[in-house]
């Protein structure tokens, strides 16, 4: 279905969750992030970030820590509640908060209690108008009573970290977690009101088999995901230590990863899934797949998304914020964190500014991933010709005038090819994952 082209993706590139992306980020002018907020208008993307866990997998690369220590774990929170108070004093009245996602690290890593003070923090500071509320979920780690908390709180949406089904890749990457876990996790957040559900797999993990990850998709369909992302691990030990725990030698080859990827591809969209982008998976009914459809479908730093708010501001350590004029990431340290917020300070110094001719690229970047296709200027084509030529010729792109067009046999090389517009990137030598 897919041609391989192995030397097309020999260079790491970014997933492009933010155009310019992390990897770009400066000191930021002082006071741009709260200037930021005092000009945001219309509708509002709030990110709350608990990073947290109650057990630290080997291959994860987010910003999270045992949550063992509860002083710790407390002063984090208290940090957070007086973020809020300060970013909700900030934004104009014109503003509507109409998304409102939890992330991690675990969530559920904290107490049931502490997440619906949260809640209720927000809404008490903040003017909601309809919100949605999301949340991810480590399934090792929830509970009847999580699930409570999950209904009283009314999110509608959550995201699992299944990852893989089996029991010997589970053990490899210290994620251990049964199939009945899975599936009373799964129950208990239908019953408490979620009514679109995603579940993340990963390919390309050690000892993992192309029959490994076909059960595990199975699996998922089974359960009834709504939604489903696959993903390929990113083994960079040299950035995420905890991943020297993982046997190198262990873990699929570059051919047996692109392989996988296209299992997915073909499973899902053979068993009723709608393709959003090439890793992406969604019901035709969930909002995703009609925001495909329709045209509307985004890219945050949450990945792929029907939200279309221009602003997202996000809240606790690490959080990145999103303007159109730009990209702001608090500190991601947490003890920083929390003395900053103690004094009623936010605490994002990095990111970026970006110029018009940033956000012109990011839009077609975003272009080529969420719809395939994107129109070029012909300044712009003149860059990037030589370096497009190649998948112009192996027929993973095509040139109609000047609109570029992603083939169905290209889509596995879309992040390769968006990354042809990335300014950044030929001066940049930072380390990125895998394309496949």
């Amino acid at each position: 279905m897919w041609p391989y082209h192995p030397d097309l993706l020999e260079t790491p590139v970014p997933r492009y969750t933010s155009y310019p992306t992390a990897a770009d980020f400066g000191q930021l002018p002082a006071g741009s992030i709260e200037q930021a907020i005092e000009r945001s208008t219309g509708d509002v993307s709030l990110y709350l970030h608990i990073p947290f866990c109650e057990k630290i997998c080997y291959y994860c690369g987010c910003n999270t820590g045992a949550s063992g220590r509860r002083e710790r774990v407390e002063s984090y929170l208290t940090a957070l509640h007086e973020e809020i108070e300060v970013v909700a004093s900030l934004l104009p009245v014109s503003a509507r908060v109409r998304r409102i996602a939890f992330g991690g690290g675990s969530p559920n890593a904290i107490e049931p209690h502490e997440f619906i003070a949260i809640v209720d923090a927000i809404n008490h500071h903040f003017r909601l108008h309809d919100a949605e509320w999301s949340i991810e979920l480590d399934p090792r780690t929830m509970s009847a009573r999580w699930a409570g908390a999950i209904g009283e709180a009314g999110i509608t949406r959550a995201s699992m970290g299944v990852q893989t089904f089996a029991p010997h890749c589970q053990k490899a990457i210290g994620r251990e977690q049964s199939d009945s876990l899975i599936c009373q996790s799964t129950d208990w957040l239908r019953s408490a009101g979620v009514t679109s559900l995603n579940f993340d797999l990963m390919y390309g993990l050690p000892g993992q088999t192309r029959g490994d990850l076909v059960d595990s998709m199975e699996k998922t369909r089974l359960l009834g995901a709504d939604r489903v992302a696959v993903f390929g691990y990113a083994h960079v030990p040299h950035l995420v230590s905890r991943q020297k725990m993982i046997d190198a030698t262990n873990l699929p080859g570059r051919e047996e990863r692109f392989a996988m990827a296209e299992d997915g591809f073909r499973f899902f969209t053979c068993n009723g899934y709608q393709a959003v982008g090439f890793d992406h998976f969604a019901l035709p009914s969930d909002s995703m797949a009609i925001a495909t459809r329709d045209g509307t479908l985004r890219r945050n730093f949450q990945g792929f998304t029907d939200d279309t708010a221009e602003v997202l501001i996000g809240l606790g350590s690490s959080s990145i914020s999103g303007f159109p004029d730009l990209i702001a990431q608090n500190e991601k340290k947490n003890g920083r964190y929390r003395v900053l917020s103690a004094q009623g300070r936010l605490s994002a110094s990095v990111g970026i500014v970006r110029s018009a001719e940033d956000q012109m690229r990011g839009r077609l970047i975003e272009a080529l991933l969420c719809k395939g296709s994107a129109k070029l200027s012909p300044c712009l084509f003149s860059q990037v010709q030589d370096r497009l030529a190649p998948f112009l010729a192996r027929g993973l792109a095509t040139l109609e005038g000047m609109t570029l067009t992603i083939t169905p046999s290209g889509l596995p090389y879309a992040r390769v090819i968006a990354s042809l517009f990335d300014r950044f990137r030929e001066t940049t030598q930072k380390r990125f994952s895998s394309a496949i």
